[in-house]
This record gives C-alpha cells, sequence and structure tokens, in this order.
C-alpha cells in the first residue's frame, strides 16, 4: 500500500522535511518512490511547496496521505491564489508598523522630494544687503 507521508532531512534540531510518496512498509526514512514536494517549519513563514498534478496522480492510483500531509495540505492556499495573512493558509502575521521602510521602498522617498531650480533667476527674491 503506498502512502504519502512526510521524510525528516536537516540536522539536529534543524528539521526540514521532504513530501514522498512510499510503501507504506518502508522506514520513516528509507526507501521512497518519488519526492512530491517539501516541508521547512522553521522558515518565517512557514515553506511548504507541494507539486498538485503529482499528489493528485498519487491519489487517484490509490495512495493515501498521513495525518500530517493531509493537514499541511489543507493549510496550503488553492491552485492559483495568492495566500492573505491570518487566512487558511498558515499562522496569522503580525502586522509591520507603518513607519518601518522597506528598501525598495527608499528610492521612491526620494523621488518625491522638491528638488530646487537650477536657474539663477527663480532664485528667492531675498538678497543679504551689503
Amino acid at each position: 500500500m503506498l502512502v504519502i507521508r512526510l521524510r525528516r532531512a536537516g540536522s539536529k534540531g534543524r528539521p526540514l522535511f521532504r513530501v514522498v510518496v512510499a510503501e507504506s512498509s518502508s522506514a520513516r526514512d528509507g526507501r521512497f518512490v518519488e519526492i512530491i514536494g517539501h516541508y521547512n517549519p522553521r522558515s518565517t513563514p512557514e515553506t511548504l511547496v507541494i507539486d498538485r498534478e503529482r499528489l493528485d496522480h498519487w491519489l487517484s492510483v490509490g495512495a493515501t496521505a498521513s495525518d500530517s500531509v493531509r493537514t499541511l495540505v489543507a493549510r496550503m492556499p488553492p491552485a492559483g491564489a495568492t495566500p492573505e495573512p491570518g487566512g487558511d493558509g498558515g499562522p496569522a502575521k503580525k502586522a509591520e508598523p507603518v513607519a518601518a521602510a522597506t528598501p525598495a521602498a527608499e528610492p521612491e522617498a526620494a523621488a518625491e522630494t522638491p528638488v530646487p531650480p537650477a536657474d539663477e533667476s527663480a532664485a528667492p527674491a531675498e538678497q543679504p544687503a551689503s
């Protein structure tokens, strides 16, 4: 019987998981048929990449998903949709402060500052008296 489950990778204390199709009798990190994705619970936000075509193929052939994989797939956004913070795509993210500027936003802010005229005739009328 085929099962779709997580296969642990990574070093001690820093787990990474591969989503694999394997025989139910094989060891957790043993022989597998195909890798269909990966999952990183330590990244912010968590990273889950699964080839949906292959997942649907293996489910149609008769493979069963483990409880962990079923939960992860349920949290994934539908194909073609962008996940919203706080939606069912994962844990809610804290709102960032408005004053925080990203490096991409800084050049835009610099472009909005007024540029003094280069022409002398457009200079202010006030000139120091000698």
